[in-house]
């Protein structure tokens, strides 16, 4: 299944039933799982830790150094889950001693040119479109979508089952569940279609919006908004994830609609 033409190191450890196509080079200190396909033209560099029944299409480069002057030829990896799909020109960097890696996980899908840098953490099932641009240690938590064009700053938190619109900068925590787009990116609402999808009720989905309509629709500072939601819902599992990711965000997270102008209280 490996190309004659393909350049692979025999030191890399290549599971069963793995094809490589023409002209792809694949490094020494390289993992790759079971049935995974990989095309031409791929450059598969030390450190790559690679699943089983991935898909990585043309012209991706995994596991390169990363783009970060402080690296000093450290030993650190990139990890990707299994069944995860990279797309063509995709670059996934490997990590720096802050971190010891960069991650992708289970069943994601990495579109065409999305850049991954070092010391990135994205979990189980996330999308990527098409020239999504991640800074370095950047979280993404699973089932969390990213338009196209999305570029995302150093140090940002994701969470989960977020949506965020086409052609914005992330320079805020994007709170789990929720819808976010324009610029400067804010609060479009929650993602009631991917949680419809993916099996929350509509008593969960309305809880979720209750809790988000006091957060950022009140006119509360986030203090206060934190304080009123503690107290007016009682504790379950989805008021305490969103609670959770807004007390640890150090760095802030995503305004209010752009339409809210009521007085903080």
């Amino acid at each position: 299944m490996v190309h004659p033409l393909a350049c692979i190191d025999p030191k890399a450890r290549i599971g069963s039933n793995v094809q490589v196509d023409p002209f792809t080079f694949i490094s020494g200190d390289v993992e790759i799982g079971d049935n995974t396909w990989i095309g031409s033209n791929v450059s598969i560099f030390d450190g790559a830790r690679i699943g089983k029944n991935c898909k990585i299409f043309p012209g991706a480069v995994i596991s390169a150094i990363p783009q970060d002057l402080k690296f000093k030829g450290e030993e650190t990896t990139a990890i990707i889950g299994d069944h995860t799909t990279i797309r063509e020109c995709v670059t996934i960097n490997k990590g720096t001693a802050a971190m010891g890696r960069t991650e992708v996980g289970n069943n994601c899908l990495l579109m065409a040119y999305v850049h991954v840098a070092h010391d990135c953490i994205l979990g189980n099932n996330v999308i990527l479109a098409n020239s999504v641009n991640l800074a370095g240690h950047v979280t993404i938590e699973d089932w969390a979508i990213l338009e196209g064009y999305v570029g995302v700053s150093q140090f940002m938190n994701i969470g989960a089952h977020s949506f965020i619109g086409g052609q914005t900068g992330v320079r805020k925590n994007v709170p789990p569940f929720v819808k976010a787009a324009r610029e400067p990116l804010s609060y479009a609402g929650i993602n009631s279609v991917g949680l419809s999808r993916r099996g929350y009720s509509k008593e969960i989905i309305e809880e979720i919006q209750n809790i988000y309509r006091t957060i950022f629709q009140k006119g509360f500072n986030i203090s206060k908004a934190i304080a009123m939601v503690e107290e007016n819902f009682s504790a379950s599992v989805h008021r305490d994830q969103i609670l959770d990711f807004i007390k640890a965000s150090e760095k802030g997270i995503i305004r209010g609609p752009v339409s809210s102008f009521q007085k903080t209280e």
